[in-house]
Protein backbone atom coordinates (compact mmCIF):
# COMPACT_ATOMS: atom_id res chain seq x y z
CA UNK A 1 0.00 0.00 0.00
CA UNK A 2 1.27 3.47 -0.89
CA UNK A 3 1.22 5.82 2.09
CA UNK A 4 0.90 9.50 1.22
CA UNK A 5 0.70 10.93 4.75
CA UNK A 6 3.04 11.02 7.71
CA UNK A 7 1.81 11.10 11.30
CA UNK A 8 3.97 12.39 14.14
CA UNK A 9 3.62 12.12 17.89
CA UNK A 10 5.23 13.42 21.07
CA UNK A 11 6.38 10.91 23.64
CA UNK A 12 4.23 11.35 26.74
CA UNK A 13 5.33 8.41 28.91
CA UNK A 14 8.00 5.69 28.83
CA UNK A 15 7.27 2.33 30.45
CA UNK A 16 9.95 -0.28 29.95
CA UNK A 17 10.77 -0.45 26.25
CA UNK A 18 7.49 1.20 25.17
CA UNK A 19 7.05 4.91 24.47
CA UNK A 20 3.45 6.12 24.66
CA UNK A 21 2.83 9.02 22.30
CA UNK A 22 0.14 11.62 21.81
CA UNK A 23 -0.95 12.89 18.39
CA UNK A 24 1.18 15.84 17.29
CA UNK A 25 0.57 16.26 13.58
CA UNK A 26 -0.17 14.79 10.20
CA UNK A 27 1.40 15.90 6.94
CA UNK A 28 1.48 14.89 3.30
CA UNK A 29 4.68 13.39 1.96
CA UNK A 30 6.71 15.52 -0.43
CA UNK A 31 6.29 13.22 -3.43
CA UNK A 32 2.49 13.20 -3.04
CA UNK A 33 2.45 17.00 -2.72
CA UNK A 34 4.64 17.43 -5.80
CA UNK A 35 2.42 15.09 -7.81
CA UNK A 36 -0.64 17.24 -7.07
CA UNK A 37 0.79 20.66 -7.94
CA UNK A 38 0.81 21.31 -11.69
CA UNK A 39 1.07 24.18 -14.12
CA UNK A 40 -1.98 25.77 -15.78
CA UNK A 41 -4.25 25.50 -12.75
CA UNK A 42 -4.96 27.58 -9.65
CA UNK A 43 -3.80 26.41 -6.22
CA UNK A 44 -6.18 27.40 -3.41
CA UNK A 45 -4.97 27.04 0.18
CA UNK A 46 -6.87 27.62 3.41
CA UNK A 47 -6.31 27.09 7.11
CA UNK A 48 -8.50 27.39 10.18
CA UNK A 49 -8.00 27.12 13.97
CA UNK A 50 -10.69 24.89 15.47
CA UNK A 51 -11.27 23.46 18.93
CA UNK A 52 -12.33 19.80 19.10
CA UNK A 53 -15.03 18.54 21.47
CA UNK A 54 -12.38 17.24 23.91
CA UNK A 55 -10.63 20.63 24.12
CA UNK A 56 -7.69 20.32 21.70
CA UNK A 57 -7.00 23.38 19.56
CA UNK A 58 -5.98 22.30 16.03
CA UNK A 59 -4.81 24.26 13.02
CA UNK A 60 -6.13 22.44 9.97
CA UNK A 61 -4.77 23.13 6.48
CA UNK A 62 -6.43 22.37 3.17
CA UNK A 63 -5.38 22.54 -0.47
CA UNK A 64 -7.61 22.68 -3.51
CA UNK A 65 -7.00 22.90 -7.24
CA UNK A 66 -9.00 24.00 -10.23
CA UNK A 67 -9.43 21.54 -13.08
CA UNK A 68 -10.42 21.72 -16.71
CA UNK A 69 -14.04 21.08 -17.62
CA UNK A 70 -14.89 18.16 -19.90
CA UNK A 71 -14.38 19.08 -23.56
CA UNK A 72 -12.58 22.30 -22.57
CA UNK A 73 -10.31 23.56 -25.33
CA UNK A 74 -8.52 26.33 -23.43
CA UNK A 75 -5.14 25.24 -22.03
CA UNK A 76 -5.47 26.92 -18.62
CA UNK A 77 -7.98 26.39 -15.83
CA UNK A 78 -7.39 29.48 -13.73
CA UNK A 79 -9.88 30.88 -11.20
CA UNK A 80 -10.61 34.57 -10.72
CA UNK A 81 -9.68 36.09 -7.35
CA UNK A 82 -13.34 36.43 -6.32
CA UNK A 83 -13.86 32.73 -7.12
CA UNK A 84 -10.75 31.85 -5.10
CA UNK A 85 -12.11 33.80 -2.11
CA UNK A 86 -15.50 32.06 -2.37
CA UNK A 87 -13.90 28.61 -2.65
CA UNK A 88 -11.57 29.35 0.28
CA UNK A 89 -14.54 30.45 2.43
CA UNK A 90 -16.40 27.22 1.57
CA UNK A 91 -13.29 25.17 2.42
CA UNK A 92 -12.97 26.91 5.80
CA UNK A 93 -16.67 26.32 6.58
CA UNK A 94 -16.38 22.60 5.79
CA UNK A 95 -13.21 22.22 7.87
CA UNK A 96 -14.77 24.04 10.84
CA UNK A 97 -17.95 21.98 10.67
CA UNK A 98 -16.13 18.64 10.36
CA UNK A 99 -13.53 19.26 13.09
CA UNK A 100 -15.68 21.03 15.70
CA UNK A 101 -18.08 18.10 15.98
CA UNK A 102 -15.43 15.43 16.67
CA UNK A 103 -12.98 14.50 19.39
CA UNK A 104 -9.29 14.13 18.52
CA UNK A 105 -9.28 10.33 18.20
CA UNK A 106 -12.29 10.26 15.85
CA UNK A 107 -10.86 13.15 13.83
CA UNK A 108 -7.54 11.35 13.22
CA UNK A 109 -9.45 8.27 12.08
CA UNK A 110 -11.50 10.50 9.76
CA UNK A 111 -8.38 12.19 8.32
CA UNK A 112 -6.51 8.97 7.52
CA UNK A 113 -8.80 7.78 4.65
CA UNK A 114 -9.24 11.40 3.48
CA UNK A 115 -13.04 11.31 3.75
CA UNK A 116 -13.29 15.07 4.42
CA UNK A 117 -11.51 15.83 1.14
CA UNK A 118 -14.35 14.29 -0.84
CA UNK A 119 -16.65 17.15 0.31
Amino acid sequence: AVVSTQSTGICEDVQGKYCYTNFHGMDMTRDKLCSLVRKWQTLIEAHVDVKTTDGYLLRVFCMGFTKKLPKQIKKTAYAQSSQVRAIRKKMMDIMTKQVAGEDLKALVLKLIPDSIGKD
